[in-house]
């Protein structure tokens, strides 16, 4: 079992930074992809940004340029590097790590707003 641990979140003003880390823990033999996804009230979860293994990343349209994703194979840690918020970017931020099944963090409230 994977567990998914996040930090990092909190209230910005627009314009300011934050950073996610999301460090995986329990028994597996190695970790995949990671990434991480956000939701909205009243929308639909969407996906952010991602990184495989050897550190192709993606990331989805609305944050290119702003964020980057990274992590740390040693530690098992995936982070979200977040710059020039905007208030539209207020979600719950999920981080999820692949092994040999998917294993979801608890979130993270980020917060945008002057």
């Amino acid at each position: 079992q994977v567990q998914l641990v996040e930090s990092g979140g909190g209230l910005v003003q627009p314009g300011g930074s934050l950073r996610l880390s999301c460090a995986a823990s329990g028994r597996f033999f190695s970790i995949g992809s990671m990434g991480w996804y956000r939701q909205a009230p009243g929308k639909q979860r969407e996906l952010v940004a991602t990184i495989t293994s050897g550190g192709t990343t993606n990331y989805a349209d609305s944050v290119k340029g702003r964020f980057t994703v990274s992590r740390d194979n040693a530690k098992h840690t995936v982070y979200l590097q977040m710059n020039n918020l905007k208030p539209e970017d207020t979600a719950v931020y999920s981080c999820y790590a692949h092994t040999s099944y998917r294993s979801w963090g608890q979130g993270t409230q980020v917060t945008v707003s002057s």
